[in-house]
């Protein structure tokens, strides 16, 4: 795919690993439209990405369908129609029991992580067909296949939405739509409560998950790598 003037629409995009692949789509000449909950967050994103070439955002609460259904009117009349789909928006509760674990929280967890996912992929998929195809990313982790204790809600998420992206990949394949599932390990961000720390700096830095979304999509047409796994090459030695 020439990225010169194609479209994506990034969910979470306004820090982390979504505001990576942003503001690289952006250097390689895509438009972007980026959502975020916290309306100052996305001003402040959209104030630095803007450098970088021409992007445009909304406040969504992906949990919400009229709020999707809102964000997705708005990227077209501003950009016309979507090429790309990055869902990249998510959650975690750590640290919690399944019986600490209130039916809040895990419901929060699978409504931002899951159900959101299936709503974006539902709208866009026929913009991309009108285009004459597209690529979905999904942006999920290695909890999706590895299971840990006190993360049961983050997991369960995660695993729903690997089965997920790779049925949708063999739905819409013929239609020129690429599906790819990105799982990274560990990556220095804030999710999760977490701070950005130098002592941190041995794992996945949030410029490595956007550097492989572009390679991905510069990709032959005829190929389609349908999941890639991403770890910390020397995570330290416990």
């Amino acid at each position: 795919m020439n990225l010169e003037n194609k479209i994506a629409l990034i969910t979470g995009g306004t820090k982390g690993i979504g505001f990576a692949i942003a503001e690289r789509l952006l250097k390689s000449g895509a438009k972007v439209f980026i959502c975020g909950r916290n309306k100052l967050q996305l001003k402040s994103s959209l104030d630095i990405l803007s450098a970088f070439g021409d992007v445009a955002g909304t406040s969504c609460d992906v949990r919400v369908e009229e709020e999707i259904d809102a964000m997705f009117a708005e990227c077209i009349e501003r950009f016309g129609g979507i090429d790309i789909l990055v869902n990249n928006a998510g959650v975690g509760i750590f640290g919690k029991t399944v019986e600490e674990t209130s039916f809040i929280e895990f419901e929060y967890t699978i409504e931002t992580n899951l159900y959101s996912v299936f709503h974006t992929c539902k709208k866009a998929i026929p913009l991309m067909k009108e285009r004459s195809g597209g690529y979905i990313f999904n942006i999920s982790s290695l909890a999706g296949q590895n299971a840990h204790p006190k993360m049961a809600s983050y997991n369960a998420s995660k695993y729903a939405l690997n089965g997920f992206t790779e049925a949708l990949m063999q739905e819409v394949r013929q239609d020129n739509i690429k599906v790819s599932l990105i799982c990274p390990g560990s990556v220095n961000t804030t999710f999760g409560n977490g701070e950005i720390t130098d002592e941190k700096d041995w794992q996945i830095h949030p410029n490595d998950i956007a550097e492989v979304v572009v390679d991905l999509l510069k990709i032959n047409p005829r190929t389609l790598p349908s999941k890639v796994e991403i770890r910390p090459s020397k995570p330290p030695i416990k």
